[in-house]
Formats: structure tokens, sequence, C-alpha cells
């Protein structure tokens, strides 16, 4: 686990609330979330602000610290199956997809359970519940001293950039989150995907950080897609047509820019004057892109620049993913 070094007494955080993420501050946190207070927490994906998802008062505090609309739904974090199975119905495809990507950067849609205990409000009202088993050594150690299933969207403000470092949640949530566990940048740097198992057919509500082609591996099928993005209800997390979005304009697929533009490459782009310029991966590593995109777009944004210039990524593997927060942080604002 990162950062196992013990509590000093007296120790000084960070910026106030950012505390390393050792065994001593996990309890600590662990009691936060038992008391109905906010966590903010590393997951191999982004950075999550957790809440005991069966206390629906400090559910409700996350949509507040967040401005997150009531009708956008909640994905819960637990250790595993046997947690999962209180809370949702898995039928064996669903099972299959565990096997295969639990822990791990994999949400799974399903019909809550009746003896169900989590909070309405995380599911937004609907008959369903979005699950994952989180694979990193700290979001697993909080679990376990929190023994709570934890309600846990991105760490950020509403519909802005997600956070990729603890540096980020502080910036984005000031005091909101009584405490923010830091063991540095996040491994995937993309949301899980998620994926919808409560009809016959398998549906893909989000791209992630685990490819469609792999899902369909492991299912044995091809998934349905789902035609539309909602800005109304949303059946699962990040499918709200504008998400993810800087405050500069982000134009895509650009192949030339201006110097007062900032500018987000991929591959072998030969860098031309620009206010800033940042190659997610000059070696076309989509992997390494994928790790480095929140924290690029919060980068570009920093500078001031108007705009954001983004140039093409494919849309094979994780471009898709890649591709879809794109989509989604350029797309018009209310």
């Amino acid at each position: 686990m990162p950062n196992e070094g013990a509590r000093k007494p007296g120790e000084k955080l960070k910026q106030g609330r950012i505390a390393p993420a050792n065994a001593e501050w996990i309890a600590e946190a662990g009691q936060m979330i038992r008391s109905g207070a906010l966590v903010a927490f590393p997951t191999e994906t982004v950075y999550g602000l957790g809440a005991d998802a069966t206390n629906g008062e400090a559910v409700a505090r996350v949509f507040e610290a967040k401005g997150r609309p009531a009708f956008n739904p909640l994905i819960v974090h637990v250790l595993g199956l046997e947690q999962a199975l209180i809370i949702g119905e898995f039928s064996p495809l669903a099972r299959r997809l565990t096997e295969a990507f639990w822990p791990g950067p994999l949400t799974i849609v399903v019909p809550r359970t009746a003896k169900s205990d989590v909070s309405d409000l995380v599911s937004a009202g609907l008959p369903t519940v979005a699950l994952r088993s989180p694979d990193h050594p700290v979001a697993r150690a909080l679990l376990a001293a929190a023994q709570r299933p934890l309600a846990a969207p991105s760490a950020n403000r509403s519909g802005h950039v997600s956070a990729t470092h603890a540096e980020h949640v502080a910036a984005d949530l000031g005091d909101k989150a009584a405490l923010i566990l830091d063991a540095g940048p996040t491994s995937h740097g993309l949301e899980s995907a998620v994926v919808s198992l409560v009809g016959e057919t398998p549906v893909l509500l989000r791209p992630g950080a685990v490819t469609v082609e792999a899902i369909e591996v492991a299912l044995g099928e091809r998934l349905a897609r789902e035609t539309e993005a909602s800005s109304t209800r949303p059946a699962s997390p990040g499918q709200l047509l504008s998400h993810y979005a800087p405050r500069a304009a982000l134009r895509l697929n650009a192949y030339e820019w201006g110097p007062n533009e900032a500018v987000l490459a991929f591959g072998g782009v030969a860098e031309k004057p620009a206010r800033v310029f940042i190659n997610l991966s000059p070696s076309g590593d989509l992997v390494e892109a994928a790790a480095n995109l929140f924290a690029a777009l919060r980068m570009l944004d920093a500078s001031g620049a108007p705009t954001i210039a983004a140039t093409p990524i494919p849309k094979h593997g994780l471009g898709e993913a890649i591709n879809d927060r794109l989509k989604r942080a350029a797309a018009p604002r209310d």
C-alpha cells in the first residue's frame, strides 16, 4: 500500500485536509465514513468522494458537495461479490463479468435486491444499482475500515474534469470533504466502464478503463450500445451530455491551431506555436494517454486559453473511452 509510514503525533496535513494514505489515516477515515462524513480517496481510475451508501443524509451531502443533480445515480463501491449480492441481483452473466474484472475498473448495473439497505438516493429512485469492486489498495483498505459500502462518484465539481491527484480534489471541493487520502496519481486516469445487465441483453452505458473488446470476450457476445446520452434521467453515472468539462471551450479533431490556443495532442503531432502544448502520449500509447487525460485538461485549462484544441485520437481500444470523455467535455453547456 502506498505511504505506509505511521502517522506522526500532531501531524499537519497538506492544504489542511490532505493526509498520507497510511494505515492510521485510513482507520480514521473509516470512522469518519461511519459517522456520516465525506472522505475523498484514490481508486485505480480517479479519486472518489466517498460516503456511507446506507446513510441517506451522507449520500445527500455528496450531491450537495459536488453540485450534482439528484437524478444522476451514484456508483456503490464494495469489496467483492459477497457484499454486492446483498445490494444487487446478479445473473449468471453478471457473475461472469465479476469473475473476469473484479476487483477492477468495471461497474455493473443490476436490479436492486429487496433486502438492500443502500439509500434510494444512490440510485436516483431507479430500481437498479451500479456496483463496482475497486482494485486499489487504499480504496480496499478504506472499504474494510469503514465496514460499509461506499457511494463514491468522482471527487470533483459536477460536470468538471475528473480528479486524478489529491490536489485536484482540494482545488475543486474546498473543505467539503472531511479528509482527502493522498496516494499519488491514479493509474488508469479514466473512470470505470459501465455495463447494464438489467435486461436480457448486456448494454454498454459508458466506455471506460476496461475496453469494450475485453468485456465482449468475457461475455461471449456483443454489447448493445446506449443510443443516446441522457441530459434528463441517466441510467448510469457519466451519461450526461455535458460532462468532464474544462472552463475553456474544447475543439475536437483539430489539425491546426492558433498561438493563443492550448493544445491537447496525441502521437506524432508536430509541436507548433501555442499558448500551451501537451502531448498525451508522443509514442501513441492509448494506455498512457488515458492515464494523462484529465490532468492534462486541467493544466491546459489553467493556462487561461479561451480554447483547447484536441488533435484526433484513434477510436479503438481505450481510444473509445477517451473520445467519449472529450465529446462530452466539448458538448454545449447550460
